[in-house]
């Protein structure tokens, strides 16, 4: 595993990460602060798009993480 493909696996699990949060921003109403989502108001999500982009992100995440633990001897 090299340098520039663990930095690509990481900017993939960022842009995931992004895409994961801008869906939340687009279908979860915040709090008057503008920091805390607010489920107060029970929204429907639709839940194959939450679990699609959540096993995006959680595949790139566990990926990474093999690569490390291999990488570093690491305890699994």
């Amino acid at each position: 595993m090299n340098k520039e493909t663990i930095q690509k696996d990481i900017d993939d699990l960022i842009d995931i990460r992004t895409d994961f949060y801008d869906f939340l921003d687009a279908n979860i109403p915040k709090e008057k602060s503008g920091f805390v989502y607010d489920f107060s108001s029970n929204p429907t999500l639709d839940a194959k798009s939450v679990y699609e982009l959540f096993h995006k992100l959680d595949y790139r995440a566990r990926k990474l993480r093999g690569y490390l633990v291999k990488t570093y001897d690491l305890k699994a």
